[in-house]
């Protein structure tokens, strides 16, 4: 099968079964399909949608983004995951407006340049909104790659990965590029799909490797399994008299960077330990401490165990709310504020816990 012919099989497919109707097809700009491929990496599609809809309506265009705090743009990021991709849209989102008066630049290089974008997505970005005739390689193309041309070895192995861009780049057609991107996107999403894809309705099965040798199971090549460690930590969920809780503003970067998130106690899990760490620690006293199961949020590198304590606060000292990476929150009027899933889960349990405290003892708000 030569290159023209892959392409216009795919083309046809996608013309005829392709998906036309994604919220950032319409009304075509490199702004939108770029805050669409950041929100499409590692997140399936279904998940996106309501998400990118959101962010849309509360960020229009490029100016909105960069002007808005980065509280707001972590906040409707909550639960997505990966939260640096947030970060990221954001600080790119004011370069554009700095460096290039607002305007999403349009050649390659300047792209890549940009924080967390990559070969591929800055590809994907100025092949879908501009046409231009660049390559993608994203984990829906290499699946459909490796079993068409049975290249053998885990894609994340830089040999590998040169062998397929070069395929990539061969079978990408100059003209009528942005929709061939969107169909062999698409076609990987929906037909040569991870797990049962559907072979049968496969318009490039006659000349696929991986289905005449019978092996499209083995392609792409597993990341070789590493053993993945496991981290624990305490989360307060401190009480105060209004039942409020309180946060603490993670750093800037690394794990849930810039989120807001619960203390964390460096210390035993016993009530004198907890109560001795947040004393020194925070200048609180606690009472009614109660140590619960711990729960686990597994990261693509680790799994983190955190252990959820609860305990009411004896008193308020001053130095907590004078500082600014430090609040009492309530969840029964939630703000907007970034938070990892697994601490929104938390918090969410803890109004509900309130609630029915509340109905149970007659009690209204």
């Amino acid at each position: 099968m030569t290159p023209t012919v892959f392409s216009n099989a795919l083309l046809r497919w996608h013309d005829a079964h392709g998906r036309h109707d994604l919220p950032w097809q319409k009304n075509k700009t490199a702004y939108r399909v770029w805050v669409s491929e950041i929100m499409l990496q590692q997140t399936q599609v279904a998940t996106v949608i309501p998400y990118y809809q959101r962010f849309m309506e509360k960020f229009p265009n490029i100016t909105s983004l960069a002007d808005a705090e980065l509280d707001e743009v972590l906040h409707l990021w909550t639960g997505l995951g990966y939260y640096a991709r947030a970060r990221n849209l954001h600080r790119t989102a004011i370069t554009v407006l700095t460096e290039y008066t607002g305007k999403f630049p349009t050649n390659l290089d300047e792209v890549i340049a940009l924080p967390g974008i990559g070969r591929s997505t800055a590809s994907a970005i100025l092949a879908l909104s501009d046409d231009q005739h660049l390559a993608i390689l994203d984990g829906n193309v290499k699946r459909v790659l490796t079993r068409f041309f049975a290249v053998n070895g885990w894609p994340g192995i830089k040999s590998v990965e040169q062998q397929l861009w070069q395929h990539a780049e061969t079978l990408t057609p100059k003209k009528r590029t942005a929709q061939y991107t969107q169909a062999i996107m698409d076609f990987g999403a929906t037909i040569c799909t991870r797990s049962k894809p559907q072979c049968t309705d496969c318009p490039l099965k006659k000349s696929c490797l991986a289905l005449s040798q019978e092996s499209v199971a083995n392609y792409p090549a597993s990341k070789p399994k590493k053993t993945i460690p496991v981290r624990n930590t305490l989360m307060l969920l401190l009480r105060n008299a209004d039942n409020k809780i309180l946060l603490q503003q993670r750093p800037p970067t690394g794990i849930w960077g810039g989120l807001w998130s619960l203390p964390e106690a460096d210390c035993q899990t016993n009530n004198k330990m907890i109560s001795t760490w947040s004393k020194k620690n925070l200048s609180l006293q606690l009472k009614d401490i109660h140590i619960a199961k711990p729960v686990r949020h597994t990261f693509s590198h680790f799994h983190l165990d955190i252990t959820p304590v609860y305990a009411s606060v004896m008193n308020e000292m001053p130095t907590v709310m004078e500082q600014p990476e430090s609040v009492w929150y309530n969840t029964r009027k939630p703000d907007a504020r970034g938070f990892a899933a697994p601490v929104k889960k938390l918090l969410d349990s803890h109004n509900e816990a309130i609630t029915e405290v509340k109905v149970t003892t007659g009690v209204t708000t």
